[in-house]
């Protein structure tokens, strides 16, 4: 070992976004047996993690779920590539980086899209939607994210799928980093296509991704362009409910995973996870204050699980999260725009009260070191 390579601590508490800490039976479900993916045993727990997935995204018997080995951006890039038509559109709300992703999905797929441009951290306006899709008859297809981690905002996705729905359009959600922990859900909003992933408020390890929506439509996939050989979801559509197999090779380690933390989600419950991630994002925001520094939004556009915080004057990111890092706790930078002034700082995981106070205590001390410049 490198005596320059500064010890670790002894607990490394994850403020970024995703992957979080998670539960010990979580992380000891990983080291579960060697197993064949065509075998038996494999079917079952691909029908099994389907199935809580399809509850955890608040579906009913009309809908199912596709788990995919890859990360969230793989669900939304299959749930894109998949449902809009050869001759149809996608109109993209974009107010941060994740709303951006997807316009850049839409033009590596030769998507025709129209981009809603309202500035990052700038809450969706509803009568923007609308007379964009009234403008605009061949948009099929609605594309909006949940939970902008680029900000920490929360947008009224049952508010976009209303107006989507009465114009006879379909709608994509980008729920990557919400699902599990705020109120969403496939039936209680009439959601049309909804992507996640299993690594932020699930709770799992990293490696899935899923795509849950009502049945139908995964079966009238069947004449959609084939835009991609991987992300095909009636490819995975077909394989995981006809034959209750995966298309290809899964990362079988982190279904092990995601099964154990889906019974640990589904059985905490959806209000009860908001309201533990929401009292530890209310207990940092408050102790953020005291401090003196300054939070992004203001409180009614808060997602639960995230936090962005202006970079105190007198330093910056690099020398913050070096400082922070070494006392075991992982901060996250912003993103493009937002970069050079903020940082972010996720309460989703099995992280502690005590977490927060010790964050907040090191972080005083971290202080004024650097503001007195």
């Amino acid at each position: 070992m490198n005596d320059s390579t500064p010890p670790r601590p002894e607990r490394l508490v994850l403020m970024n976004p995703g992957p979080v800490i998670t539960d010990d039976r979580v992380r000891a479900a990983l080291a579960g047996p060697d197993m064949c993916h065509r075998e038996p045993e494999f079917s079952d727990l691909l029908t099994r993690v389907r199935h809580k997935t399809t509850l955890a995204a608040g579906g009913d018997e009309r809908h199912t779920s596709v788990v995919l080995t890859g990360s969230g951006t793989a669900a939304v890039e299959a749930a894109v590539s998949s449902a809009v038509p050869r001759d149809g559109a996608l109109l993209v709300i974009d107010n941060g980086h994740y709303g951006e992703r997807f316009q850049h999905i839409a033009d590596a797929h030769g998507i025709r899209a129209h981009r809603l441009r309202l500035g990052w951290a700038t809450p969706v306006d509803p009568a923007a939607v609308d007379r964009a899709l009234a403008a605009d008859p061949g948009l099929t297809h609605v594309g909006v994210v949940h939970h902008e981690t680029s900000s920490g905002m929360l947008n009224d996705v049952a508010a976009v799928t209303r107006i989507a729905h009465a114009h006879g359009r379909e709608v994509v959600v980008d729920a990557v980093s919400s699902i599990g922990a705020e109120h969403i859900g496939l039936a209680e909003d009439g959601i049309d296509w909804l992507a996640g992933s299993a690594n932020k408020c699930l709770e799992g390890a990293p490696g899935l991704g899923f795509v849950s929506a009502a049945r139908t439509a995964f079966e009238g996939l069947a004449d959609a362009p084939r835009r991609s050989y991987y992300l095909d979801l009636h490819r995975h559509y077909t394989a995981q409910e006809k034959a209750q197999a995966p298309a290809f090779t899964p990362g079988i380690p982190a279904f092990y995973a995601f099964d154990e933390a889906l019974d640990l989600a589904l059985a905490e419950g959806r209000e009860a996870r908001h309201a533990r991630y929401s009292a530890l994002a209310g207990r940092l925001r408050d102790g953020l204050e005291a401090l003196g520094l300054e939070i992004l939004l203001p409180p009614g556009q808060r997602a639960a699980s995230l936090t962005a915080v202006r970079i105190p004057a007198g330093t910056g990111y690099r020398e913050l999260h070096r400082g922070l890092r070494a006392e075991g706790f992982v901060i996250y930078s912003a993103q493009e725009q937002l970069a050079a002034d903020f940082f972010r700082l996720s309460t989703m995981g099995r992280m502690t009260e005590g977490d927060i106070d010790r964050f907040l205590a090191t972080l005083a001390r971290t202080l004024p070191a650097r503001s007195d410049h």
